[in-house]
């Protein structure tokens, strides 16, 4: 990149930035880069053609990739989808929106003097399956009445036994509640139901249940950009993880499980900060805590084992720009014991790998799978309809009628 295409780039950032109304430290924030960086980048000083990092300035500003360019036209800003019909979860949304504690303390709540422990597990037992199928709807629809009366049940049951085997599906019931709202890109209720799912699974004394709320907290932080608390969180897990593992004789299924889906996660996180070498390390210290459980398991629904290592390789490898890796990785790889939900994410990552390579008709063939297979996934994914969007500026006016209608279906039209 020659200086002076640097200074028609920056004055392309500088204008669509000033456009969305941000300043440089909001922007900045927004990708998890210093104020510096982007003044730097927008004089025109900082080069910036690595494809990951220019996806996440993309991301930053709300536009695709290819409307970096200089000469690209201008467009106007593109604020969040709007649907006619209200959110999957707004319901849920409002429901954690007030806290449990004060109808707790002052009487207030459900009466669950009869509660049936057996009939709780099976509900949340119902939420996970829905979660894990993209249903978010029906999951929308189990948790009005669930969540009201299992705080309930967990805060006043009057044996300890009781109280923490409540606390501990509460815990599970959050974590359903944290990964919905997670690929759904709401950040912050996916924050507020992680924090809740720690704070359950600390109250029913199961150490490596927090490790994987922490999960989902990570999860929640990297959905609102902040690298640098998703980091933090899953870094201090894995170092408490690994303290604890060294102290135990026998270290049981569960602890390998959380550990790896940790290492996971922070793969990510550093593939997404630009951190080659470090994201490439995670992966494989997550492969080899899959080969110490040496099958897929599915504790604490992390889906954690050899298979689904695989699939979170594809998405850091395309994250890092690595398309090629991603679809080497990914042909052959059997995913059938995977969830509806995550074989469904497993295609869209695909479909960005082919849209990196404009590949058209593969990318396609791949978002279409993925909606046959969970189609309020694919509505939901911000990373499916930033290929949908993508993959119409490459066409142009040779976009498949399939494309078309799939960009409608999914609030991408350009």
């Amino acid at each position: 990149m020659t200086s002076e295409e640097r200074r028609a780039f920056g004055a392309r950032v500088a204008r669509l930035r000033s456009q969305r109304g941000l300043t440089q430290a909001e922007l900045a924030r927004r990708i998890s880069r210093t104020a510096s960086w982007m003044s730097q980048v927008e004089r025109g000083v900082q080069p910036v053609v690595r494809l990951d990092v220019l996806r996440l300035l993309a991301d930053g500003l709300g536009v695709s990739v290819n409307a970096l360019q200089p000469g690209a036209l201008e467009e106007t800003p593109a604020p969040p989808p709007t649907r006619e019909e209200p959110n999957d979860l707004d319901a849920t949304r409002l429901l954690i929106s007030g806290h449990p504690a004060l109808d707790a303390l002052f009487g207030a709540g459900p009466d669950v003097r009869d509660a049936d422990l057996a009939a709780f597990e099976h509900s949340v037992d119902t939420a996970w399956d829905l979660a894990h199928a993209a249903r978010f709807t029906e999951l929308n629809t189990v948790l009005a009445p669930l969540l009201p009366r299992l705080e309930a049940a967990a805060r006043t049951a009057a044996r300890p036994e009781a109280q923490a085997a409540l606390h501990a599906l509460l815990g599970r019931l959050y974590q359903a509640v944290s990964a919905a709202f997670a690929r759904q890109g709401e950040s912050d209720a996916a924050w507020v139901a992680a924090d809740r799912a720690i704070r359950s699974a600390e109250q029913s004394e199961q150490p490596y249940a927090v490790g994987a709320a922490v999960f989902r907290l990570t999860q929640a932080f990297m959905r609102a950009q902040r690298l640098d608390q998703a980091e933090h969180a899953a870094t201090s897990a894995v170092g408490a993880l690994h303290v604890h593992i060294e102290r135990e004789r026998t270290t049981p299924p569960e602890a390998w499980s959380v550990l790896g889906a940790l290492h996971l996660v922070l793969a990510l996180v550093h593939a997404r900060a630009g951190r080659r070498t470090e994201a490439r390390a995670e992966i494989t210290k997550a492969r080899e805590t899959a080969g110490r459980l040496g099958e897929n398991r599915n504790d604490f629904n992390l889906e954690f084992g050899p298979t689904n290592v695989e699939v979170w390789a594809i998405a850091v490898a395309i994250d890092l720009g690595d398309a090629g890796e991603a679809l080497d990785i990914g042909q052959g790889l059997d995913t059938s014991g995977l969830s509806t939900e995550r074989r469904s994410r497993l295609l869209i990552d695909l479909a960005r790998a082919h849209t990196q390579r404009r590949q058209v008709g593969e990318a396609l063939a791949c978002l279409l799978s993925a909606e046959e297979l969970a189609a309020e996934s694919v509505r939901a994914s911000a990373a499916a309809r930033d290929c949908v969007r993508e993959l119409l500026l490459v066409s142009g006016r040779t976009a498949p009628s399939e494309l078309l209608e799939l960009a409608r279906r999914s609030d991408s039209a350009p």
